[in-house]
């Protein structure tokens, strides 16, 4: 039987719920971080970068093997010199197991270094401190490294050990082109990514180090002494290692936490079979039954930062929150304040009431200022963590897409552009902003985004621009677009407020508009199934194909799609009904990609496919279906805010 070992990994895990470590790895119940391809792009990323960390520790030993024991043996056998460095050192003690990225030996003088892809852009381990110990944002990475050097000081006890954590350096200007093109993902023999060299870097490419190992033995001695769950630091992490050597679960503890929970299946999970790890400890705690979790409970609960008071007070259900720990005041904007839209979702449920709720008068204000013809804008984008091009800092970020459809006077619909640009090290940027101003600068009508990404990242290609010490022709012009049709951000030098500034219709979600089906989410993934079961307008409009001059709306990369759906009553999401990335591809070349690939259906998995077209020698064929997967899900983003202001034009009339 194999040892069941507490490993850096694990006790990550249990440091967000000890209960946890009962349900990892095992294949019967559900987890959603398994099949999360945003956390992939980020593990990705850590991969290319920790494999740069390597040229700045150079010369060490890679121990390449996945197997325990084998791992063991090489680090040990390695160990034995009186100097030697080595990238992913195994080390056990008793219970205990963790593979050091770095570790340097120098006679008994260790470097522990932990290399993570998080960006830094302090100076020193007090960068990490706050009131009462270790700032809520570092704890996670500080935390890894604690675990790392309490197993080695307890397996070596005659060793000084110094832990470093090792992070891309926010302010470091690559010196070069082209490095991060020369770490590409591949799968290996067994089917796993890892990272393939295929240009050393050149001295050039390491003589402005993207990454900075900061010490912070400080911090380690802080969590050393700091209780975790009133247990001193060493028998907590021992009672972590018994319960998972014993494969026994610890006492779920409930907290806000849980509506995060991995472990939580859904109900399509549980037809496959699959168990809850979130409904048992639920039921554990509260005696529930199923009949509980078809109630809303206080983790629903839109924006409310006192969910953990209401718990640990037993007030579990929406229906047992009181007005008293809502307080529904009204501010000085139209609309729902934040209270009165926390208090509307708790009365809808007190009255069991399913309707939607809309502010016929403001909403209709609000339409009524807006010029034709709008534009709906969406970007897709990424932040990598080894930059593209010389000069170029660690997550700057790159505006790969667009998509952008119009909505005439006369109701009728236009797919107008779109942008893409997946070409490998390719600074899309500024070829972006072009594409986008000379679409937008046709006319004055009003432009749309959906939340706060497209201004914010309009601010961060108009700092760019500024800051760009080449000769960009066509900089002045670029600026004054972005000024143009966004605001600036709080933090920004130099403020502004375009005349044209794009319209969030976020705001006028959280404002006019709520629909118990949402379950305090204002994503655009809920809103618009809400907003079309409520609209027989729009359920009629796109429940046949809709596309062509003739029926009013036109697109750049669908024909004969329909986007309405039902299934028991309710319209499906629309997103659900994007055609496969591979529909077009024989089976034998399908059965060629196997585990290649995933559909394209939330800005995750577009990061993620975007990041393979970046970093892996993917065939032209499956590019190009990569590409036209990317196209078609962008479109619907923008299709989709048109659907939701069309659904709310016609639940004002």
């Amino acid at each position: 039987m194999r040892p069941r070992y507490l490993s850096k990994s694990r006790f990550a895990l249990a440091l967000e719920c000890p209960t946890k470590l009962y349900y990892t790895g095992k294949k019967d119940y559900a987890d959603q971080k398994l099949e999360d391809p945003f956390m992939e792009a980020l593990a990705e990323g850590g991969f290319q970068v920790g494999e740069l960390a390597k040229y700045y520790y150079p010369g060490g030993h890679d121990i390449e093997t996945i197997h325990t024991q084998d791992a063991l043996d090489q680090t040990n056998e390695l160990l034995k010199r009186e100097n030697v460095t080595i990238y992913e050192a195994a080390v056990t003690y008793r219970d205990f197991f963790v593979r050091v990225d770095i570790l340097k030996k120098t006679g008994n003088r260790v470097e522990l270094i932990e290399v993570k892809s998080k960006s830094f852009d302090g100076t020193c381990e007090q960068d990490f401190l706050g009131r009462g110990g270790i700032s809520y944002g570092w704890q996670s990475y500080l935390y890894d490294v604690a675990f790392q050097k309490h197993v080695l000081s307890q397996a070596f006890p005659d060793w000084e050990i110094s832990a470093y954590l090792m992070l891309t350096d926010k302010n470091a200007q690559c010196p070069t082109d082209g490095l991060n093109q020369k770490f590409k993902l591949v799968r290996n023999d067994r089917g796993r990514k890892t990272v393939r060299v295929v240009e050393e870097p050149t001295a050039e490419d390491l003589s402005v180090p993207m990454l900075r190992a900061v010490q912070v033995d400080q911090c380690c001695d802080i969590i050393f002494k700091q209780p975790i769950e009133e247990t001193p630091f060493a028998q907590h992490v021992q009672q972590l290692a018994d319960a998972y050597r014993e494969d026994r679960k610890l006492q779920p503890r409930l907290s806000s936490r849980c509506g995060a929970c991995q472990f939580r299946a859904t109900p399509e999970d549980m037809q496959e079979g699959l168990k809850s790890g979130f409904h048992e400890c639920w039921k554990q705690v509260l005696g529930w039954t199923d009949a509980d979790f078809q109630d809303q409970t206080v983790l629903e609960l839109w924006n409310y930062r006192k969910k953990n008071d209401l718990i640990e007070d037993g007030r579990i259900k929406l229906v047992e929150v009181l007005e008293s720990d809502v307080n529904p005041t009204e501010d000085n904007n139209p609309g729902l304040s934040v209270t009165q839209r926390q208090w509307l979702q708790v009365e809808k449920a007190k009255a069991q009431d399913n309707s939607h709720w809309i502010d016929r008068e403001n909403l209709a204000r609000e339409m009524a200022s807006w010029t034709f013809p709008l534009h709906f804008v969406d970007f897709e984008t990424s932040m990598v963590a080894i930059p593209f091009t010389k000069g170029r800092r660690p997550y700057e970020g790159i505006a790969f897409q667009f998509s952008h459809h119009v909505v005439h006077g006369d109701g009728t619909v236009e797919h107008r552009s779109e942008y893409l640009n997946t070409e490998p090290g390719s600074f899309p940027n500024y070829d972006f902003i072009r594409a986008l101003k000379k679409q937008l600068e046709k006319d004055n009508g009003s432009i749309f985004r959906y939340a706060a990404h497209e201004n914010t990242f309009l601010n961060h290609i108009y700092n760019q621009l500024q800051d760009d010490p080449n000769p960009i022709t066509d900089r002045d012009e670029l600026c004054k677009f972005i000024r143009t049709i966004s605001t600036s951000t709080a933090n920004s030098a130099d403020q502004w407020q375009g005349e044209r500034t794009m319209i969030d219709m976020l705001e006028l979600v959280k404002r006019y508009y709520y629909d118990p089906y949402m379950k305090g989410s204002n994503s655009i993934k809920q809103v618009l199934p809400a907003v079309l079961n409520n609209s027989q307008y729009v359920q009629n409009k796109y429940s046949q194909p809709i596309y062509g001059a003739a029926n009013g709306i036109t697109s750049l990369n669908f024909k004969d799609q329909v986007w309405i759906e039902k299934q028991d009553g309710w319209v499906k999401d629309p997103y659900k009904l994007l055609p496969g990335i591979f529909d077009d591809f024989s089976d034998q070349q399908k059965q060629q990609l196997a585990n290649d690939a995933e559909d394209i259906r939330e800005g995750g998995a577009a990061m993620t496919a975007y990041a393979r077209l970046q970093f892996e020698d993917v065939p032209q064929d499956v590019r190009q279906a990569i590409e036209k997967a990317l196209l078609k899900y962008c479109e619907l983003d923008t299709l989709a805010m048109v659907m939701i202001y069309e659904g709310w034009k016609d639940l004002i009339r």
